[in-house]
C-alpha cells in the first residue's frame, strides 16, 4: 500500500475546502474549527509533497494539481459513502433536486442526464428550471444542486465557476451560410430578451455598426430563439455549447460565424448554512464539473 495514502479526515476537509474555497465556511459545514481545517490541509499537503491551494488575502484558489485531485477525492468519497449505505445502512430514497436556468436545462443538461443515470442507476433526478425573469430562485423548491448563469456576484451564496462561455451566431441548416460576419447585418436578426446586447457586442467585436432596429423578432428564451432560427426566421446569437449540442442532435441549425467570449459563466451555487453534502450530491457535482469542462461527455 502507498505510504502516502492520506488520512480520510484530511481528505474530507480538503474536499469541502476545494468546493467552498473558504476555510471558515468549510469549518462551519464540517462542524470543526477553522484552525483544525487549516491543520488538516497543511498535513495533507505535507503528506503529498505538493501545494493544493494558493492562499490569497481573503480567498483560496486551487492549484492546478489541487483541481485535479479535488475531482478524484470527491468521486472517491461519494463512492465510499454510497457503498457504505448500500451494505450497512437502511435503504433510503436517493433523489436529487437539480435547479438550472431553463435554456441550460432544455438545450444542454437534459440531453446529458441519461449519461449520469447510466453511471448511477440508484440516484433519481428531479430537474427544475428558472426562467430569466426570476431574479432569485423560487423559495418553494429546495434544491440539492443549483447552477446559475451570471457573473458570480450573488449575495449570501458561495459560487464556483463551472465554465468559460462563448457565443456564436446560428442560422438554419437550409439557409445559405454567411461568408463574412458583415452579411449577418442583412438579417433577419432575433433578440433574446435579457440578452439584447448580444448582437451589439458581437458586431462591435468585428468593428461593424449595429442598431437595434436591425432586429425583427424578440423572444423570451434561447429555446424559442433556436426553434425560430431552425424554422427559417433569421439569425440568433446563443451560447456555443447550446448551438453545438443542438446541431449534434439534428435540430437543423448551422453555426454562422466565429465564436466570441461571453462575460457570463455557469456557476455551481452553495448556500450558506447548508450541512455536509450527501454522497449523491458530491457525485452529481463532480459529474457536472466534468461535463462543463469537456472531460466527460455525459455518456
Amino acid at each position: 500500500m502507498d505510504d502516502r495514502l492520506a488520512n480520510l479526515t484530511w481528505l474530507r476537509s480538503f474536499e469541502a475546502a476545494a468546493r467552498l474555497l473558504n476555510f471558515t465556511e468549510t469549518a462551519q459545514e464540517l462542524g470543526l474549527t477553522q484552525t483544525a481545517v487549516s491543520l488538516h490541509i497543511r498535513s495533507l499537503e505535507a503528506r503529498l509533497g505538493s501545494k493544493l491551494f494558493y492562499r490569497q488575502a481573503r480567498r483560496l484558489e486551487l492549484t492546478e494539481i489541487g483541481q485535479a485531485y479535488a475531482l478524484t477525492v470527491r468521486q472517491a468519497l461519494g463512492d465510499i459513502a454510497l457503498s457504505t449505505t448500500r451494505l450497512f445502512g437502511a435503504e433510503t430514497a436517493r433523489t436529487l433536486t437539480v435547479r438550472v436556468p431553463v435554456s441550460t436545462s432544455a438545450l444542454w443538461l437534459a440531453h446529458l442526464l441519461p449519461g449520469f443515470a447510466a453511471r448511477h442507476p440508484d440516484i433519481n433526478i428531479r430537474l427544475v428550471s428558472n426562467i430569466w425573469t426570476e431574479p432569485e430562485p423560487r423559495d418553494d423548491v429546495d434544491a440539492d444542486v443549483e447552477v446559475r448563469l451570471g457573473h458570480g456576484d450573488w449575495q449570501d451564496v458561495t459560487s464556483v465557476r463551472l465554465s468559460q462561455e462563448t457565443i456564436v451566431p446560428v442560422c438554419a441548416a437550409t439557409a445559405p451560410r454567411p461568408q463574412k460576419v458583415a452579411e449577418l447585418l442583412q438579417g433577419p436578426l432575433i433578440h433574446i430578451l435579457g440578452y439584447e446586447d448580444h448582437w451589439a457586442r458581437y458586431f462591435a467585436a468585428h468593428d461593424l455598426p449595429y442598431a437595434n432596429e436591425h432586429a425583427r423578432f424578440s423572444v423570451d428564451t434561447t429555446v424559442a430563439a433556436l426553434q425560430l432560427v431552425a424554422g427559417g426566421g433569421g439569425y440568433a446569437t446563443v451560447l456555443t455549447r447550446f448551438a453545438e449540442l443542438s446541431i449534434e442532435r439534428g435540430m437543423g441549425l448551422e453555426i454562422a460565424g466565429p465564436p466570441m467570449p461571453f462575460a457570463q459563466s455557469h456557476y455551481l451555487i452553495r448556500r450558506q448554512g447548508r450541512g455536509p453534502l450527501r454522497p449523491e450530491v458530491q457525485l452529481f457535482e463532480t459529474w457536472l464539473a466534468e461535463i462543463f469542462d469537456g472531460s466527460a461527455t455525459g455518456e
